[in-house]
């Protein structure tokens, strides 16, 4: 099976501008494609991930990946599947994220001349002189078309600055300016880029000629990685400082039924042979497809040896067994008050809450223990002593963590 039809059988491509040209240059490892991130923070999250894996697939079938930092367009911010205005970064911000993807970026692709490029869109977007824009760039845009785009359409009632809504004009300005300098004749994304996409597209042709080889290629990838890439306790984020591999592969053990195999098709590098035999697996073997799952992943992310660590634990922890290898959270002075800290506190401070209100629910429904006893007071304290010995908190049946004082 050719990379284009793998891509098919996982589940990934959505939408296409020009399939039999899109499938022949793929197949043919002669695509040079882009997909496009916004460093909102300072880490990459499972959403990310999803893009990343794409890229390793196509790179390694003789496709070259271009990974486009947004230094320009994250200045704006995208629209797109958002209620409101996000909050605009400094120039400061906005360096420094980008620093910590290009980091990450190195686990998952090669990059080096003649393999994969990160480009920054800063380099252009930022020097643009305004009437220049609307001279060449603006006039291939109408207003009335944009404005029936889903990224813009459900913004309409609530209000959309125009200020956000030039981010199409310069996502499909940074197609245009990768075509000229790097050849870069493919465009990747989630479905809910698509209109974003199509414009680059359309620039392209209409300020080169029809004959101008730019395509877009539109996947379910980001999309499904937004749903994917939150819990109820915020972000899934690859940077172990921020989601621990333990967490992590916690996360992927504890999908939901539905979503495993799919998970494990879209994500995993699993021969499809391989996949094709869990389709009925139910019960254990459902389990154990969740293991699989979530082993192959944290190794893409932390490594071979983190993945088995956090594996160990995580079996360890549901047996009832030692504590070693469990993430362990570590207190600060700033987290006590006169050498105490309360329950609620507590729970945020160790990463099982996003809030006290969480933890109050939390302990209110009986969903919290300490050292295997249940907790229901709210108003629990413990002081510095109670974590000299082995301090294990809990909350439900899949979160745990080691608490200890610095």
């Amino acid at each position: 099976m050719q990379i284009f039809e793998e891509l098919q059988e996982r589940g990934l491509i959505a939408q296409v501008t020009d399939e039999t040209e899109i499938r022949d240059l793929i197949n043919e490892g002669k695509a040079t494609f882009y997909i496009g991130f916004d460093p909102t923070a300072d880490s990459l999250h499972v959403g990310h991930f999803m893009a990343l894996c794409l890229m390793k697939r196509l790179q390694q079938a003789g496709n070259k990946p271009i990974a486009l930092l947004g230094g320009g367009t994250g200045m704006i911010g995208d629209p797109s599947g958002r209620t409101d205005m996000r909050q605009m970064m400094t120039r400061e911000t906005i360096d420094h994220n980008i620093s910590c993807f290009k980091k990450q970026m190195e686990r998952f692709i090669e990059f080096g001349e003649d393999k994969a490029r990160i480009v920054n869109n800063a380099d252009w977007l930022l020097d643009l002189n305004y009437i220049e824009l609307l001279r060449e760039v603006g006039t291939h845009f109408s207003v009335n078309r944009m404005l029936t785009a889903e990224c813009y359409k459900n913004r309409m009632e609530r209000g959309l600055s125009f200020f956000e809504f030039n981010y199409m004009i310069m996502q499909a300005y940074d197609f245009y300016r990768l075509y000229q300098e790097f050849g870069c004749n493919m465009q990747f994304g989630g479905d809910d880029q698509w209109s974003n996409m199509l414009a680059g597209t359309e620039l392209i042709r209409r300020k080169l000629g029809k004959d101008a080889y730019a395509m877009t290629i539109c996947l379910l990838l980001n999309s499904e990685g937004k749903k994917m890439g939150k819990t109820q306790s915020g972000a899934v984020w690859l940077d172990p400082d921020k989601t621990s591999p333990y967490d992590f592969y916690q996360y992927w053990r504890n999908v939901n039924d539905a979503d495993v195999r799919k998970c494990i098709k879209m994500l995993t590098f699993l021969p499809l042979e391989e996949v094709a035999k869990m389709e009925d697996w139910e019960g254990q073997k459902l389990n154990e497809a969740k293991e699989i799952l979530a082993l192959e992943l944290t190794s893409l992310v932390h490594g071979e040896d983190e993945a088995k660590k956090a594996q160990k634990a995580a079996v360890s922890v549901f047996a009832g067994g030692s504590s070693e290898n469990m993430p362990t959270q570590e207190l600060k002075e700033e987290n006590f008050s006169e050498d105490q800290i309360g329950l609620l506190p507590l729970l945020v401070a160790a990463g099982l809450c996003a809030s006290r209100n969480e933890a109050r629910r939390a302990v209110e429904q009986g969903g919290v223990s300490v050292n295997g006893e249940k907790v229901t007071d709210t108003k629990a304290v413990y002081s510095k002593a109670d974590f000299e010995e082995e301090f294990i908190l809990r909350r439900g049946k899949k979160k745990f963590t080691k608490v200890t004082v610095a």
